[in-house]
């Protein structure tokens, strides 16, 4: 069983801003946590500092995967050890091709599974599992010869940040608000197969602003996440709760100051 642990995490920006304030969580293989908080919480951030982003320094506590300290790890060495973060808005990477960026993605990881030794994907093999995702998560073919993200629709970045997710197998993947700007269609195909690969492989850290996205992928643990801190913990009936009242209760704290 795979395990994500954050250990009183604290994180700033470059100026010395501190955005998360002591996080506590843990996420295990077979898991749906969702981190629920209005916008300027904190909560992109959280998942940025997950990942590795450089701009975002952790300046307490810990992130462990498996029990490995991975809290000053550079974000490829994460990626390998079994991380993932699907971006709320996706780069585009001109003249490199979904295709080709998948390959080398799926070979720097088996690399560094296989102790540093080269072990590439067989092309056949390759070939057979990436059309069948694609058509899984209905991602156009014709996608595939394009440069990652260039040009693409929202519904369709999304969809490939997925195909992603699905071909590099994580251990632990981090959804940053993925149904911003999807329409229905986009987010029950976007959902279903994130709901499909969690299992005993993979757990799911899903950050959003709405309930939208829970409704087709229902958490087994909610956390409300208000002024970088995780403020009200439950289980699914909390998200409809926050969809019902909002975050106002949790953003004045007991002293009468914004959070």
């Amino acid at each position: 069983m795979a395990t994500l642990e954050l250990q009183n995490l604290h994180v700033s920006l470059e100026d010395g801003t501190e955005i998360v304030k002591g996080v506590d969580l843990k996420v295990a293989s077979g898991e749906v946590h969702a981190i629920m908080g209005p916008n300027g919480s904190g909560k992109s951030t959280l998942a940025y500092a997950i990942a590795g982003h450089p701009a975002y320094e952790i300046t307490d506590g810990k992130i462990l995967l498996d029990g490995r300290d991975m809290t000053e790890a550079e974000a490829d060495e994460r990626a390998q050890a079994g991380l993932f973060l699907a971006f709320q808005y996706p780069h585009a990477i001109p003249g490199v091709t979904v295709t080709n960026f998948l390959r080398q993605a799926i070979n720097a990881v088996r690399k560094a599974r296989n102790g540093g030794v080269e072990d590439p994907i067989p092309v056949p093999e390759f070939r057979k599992t990436f059309l069948a995702q694609m058509d899984r998560l209905k991602v156009s073919r014709e996608l595939a010869s394009r440069y990652l993200n260039d040009g693409f629709s929202g519904g369709e970045k999304k969809r490939v940040e997925i195909l992603q997710m699905a071909m590099l197998e994580p251990k632990i993947a981090v959804l940053d608000e993925t149904d911003s700007g999807l329409d229905i269609d986009a987010l029950k195909v976007v959902a279903g197969g994130v709901k499909a690969l969690v299992g005993p492989d993979m757990g799911a850290l899903v950050i959003t602003h709405y309930q939208r996205i829970l409704n087709y992928i229902e958490p087994d643990f909610v956390h409300v996440f208000v002024g970088g801190r995780i403020v009200e913990e439950g289980g699914p009936e909390l998200a409809g709760k926050l969809e019902a009242s909002g975050y106002e209760e949790w953003e004045t704290d007991p002293e009468g100051v914004p959070a």
